[in-house]
């Protein structure tokens, strides 16, 4: 079975967000895992209004309210003498590191995003972006997922990548349609029981 590349019908314009941040490291934070999750080369980063939203807001707390009040923090740590045994002022000052390091995390993501409203989905009885799939395996058990952005994805919660092996299985199927799952671990068939899109101006469904 071809794995289909993404289907993606209907776009919103892409918004920039504003990088001006100051870095607040006495040290380079190069040593710390890189957040950003891997794209497939040539591909656009996906992502529904509703995690557009998420991310947008996390980014405005974290600049306006969280790394400010670590700061004021810092400061005052910083004027009670040595440094080096100043739990504070080490504690704030690893904590600010990691701020910038997801501020400038986001503002990258943000200013890459493609947003997609899977509401405007025109073909809603297919499996595209921001669909929310029933779907059940070979043993019986069904699952319920939605497919989202890289950057919103939380599997636990049934949201699942757009690059996942089970998305790409699931992509321009229909109800009652039965598809392949190939994963390291073996062969898979999944029966497509339900297909659901959010309706216009649904900011939960997601």
């Amino acid at each position: 079975m071809s794995r289909p590349g993404p289907a993606v019908s209907v776009f919103v314009s892409k918004r920039a967000m504003n990088k001006a941040f100051v870095k607040e490291s006495d040290n380079d934070d190069d040593d710390l895992a890189p957040e950003a999750a891997p794209l497939p080369p040539g591909t656009k980063n996906y992502i529904t209004t509703q995690g557009y939203a998420r991310l947008r807001a996390e980014l405005e707390h974290l600049m306006n309210e969280e790394r400010p009040a670590v700061v004021q923090v810092v400061s005052w740590a910083a004027s009670n003498g040595d440094r080096s045994e100043n739990g504070d002022y080490l504690y704030g000052k690893k904590r600010l590191r990691e701020i910038d390091r997801r501020i400038r995390f986001l503002t990258k993501r943000l200013e890459q995003a493609e947003v997609v409203d899977p509401s405007l989905q025109p073909n809603k009885d297919q499996v595209f972006f921001g669909a929310t799939v029933v779907y059940s395996d070979k043993a019986g058990e069904e699952f319920r997922v939605t497919i989202v952005g890289v950057d919103e994805a939380e599997p636990l919660q049934g949201r699942i990548s757009w690059i996942s092996p089970v998305a790409r299985a699931l992509t321009k199927a229909r109800e009652g349609d039965t598809v392949v799952l190939r994963t390291p671990a073996g062969v898979d068939e999944l029966d497509i029981l339900e297909v659901h899109y959010p309706d216009a101006g649904d900011q939960t469904a997601l």
